[in-house]
């Protein structure tokens, strides 16, 4: 078999069942485990899987440059930000991540709304602007360009005096098996500082990002309120974090 062949097998077992395991690969296709290995070093650096103990998890698309991010899943990323507008109470403290996602929720919110909003992504907060009844505080550090957010020790510092009724997460990944990731290990720190900041945080979740994974942890599932997605909830990754007990906030 032609090492081309061989590896749109492996990624359409990918598609197909959410994960390859290396070992059941290379047995079902009668070649060496360091073969499949191999073919999954060359597919994660091209951006087509995850590479994790034993095989492979799918690749989130999510990890795209900001702009390219603003032109996937729009609808999906509109239904849950009406979903997620919904949980803040008037009145309330609530934290933002930054993010494509989150700019949606705050195209959500009604201008009425009275709260506090406190985020680390200039971005976030110029869309808040014109906000009146919104007290916003924007938390300052070293921007991270690609996902417009500040990170750091003076970040994470800031943050030891803030505690929030809610926290709105964005990911790049939400997966039975590896949990809340992204793709960079300070911005997961700094997510990690924003949770611990808040009463509960609720995950942000688009339709590709079901199912994904990233480098770097975030989070458990167990460490969220919620996870606030319109992915259908018969697909094979939505039934396996159902099975992981998460608890859904459906945007459908």
């Amino acid at each position: 078999m032609l090492t081309a062949q061989r590896r749109e097998l492996l990624l359409e077992r990918l598609h197909r069942d959410g994960r390859i395991v290396a070992a059941d690969a290379a047995a079902d296709l009668g070649i060496s485990e360091d073969t499949i290995r191999r073919d999954l070093r060359e597919l994660a650096a091209a951006g087509l899987c995850q590479r994790v103990y034993g095989g492979a998890l799918p690749a989130s698309p999510a990890t795209s440059p900001y702009d390219e991010r603003t032109r996937i899943e729009p609808e999906s990323k509109h239904r849950i930000a009406v979903a997620a507008a919904a949980l803040i109470e008037p009145g309330a403290t609530v934290l933002l991540d930054g993010g494509t996602s989150t700019l949606a929720l705050v195209g959500a919110l009604p201008r009425s709304l009275h709260a506090t909003v406190i985020t680390h992504s200039p971005t976030i907060a110029v869309a808040l602007a014109e906000h009146e009844h919104i007290e916003l505080q924007l938390i300052g550090g070293r921007v991270y360009r690609h996902s417009m957010v500040t990170c750091g020790a003076i970040a994470v510092e800031a943050l030891r005096e803030v505690s929030a009724d809610l926290f709105f997460l964005g990911v790049t990944g939400v997966h039975a098996e590896a949990g809340l990731t992204t793709g960079d290990s300070e911005e997961a720190a700094m997510k990690r500082a924003l949770a611990r900041s808040a009463a509960e945080t609720y995950v942000l979740a688009s339709t590709e990002k079901i199912g994904a994974a990233s480098t770097y942890r975030v989070m458990s599932l167990d460490e969220v309120a919620g996870v606030v997605t319109d992915a259908d909830a018969a697909s094979p990754a939505m039934r396996e974090l159902d099975r992981a007990g998460v608890r859904f906030v459906s945007a459908r």
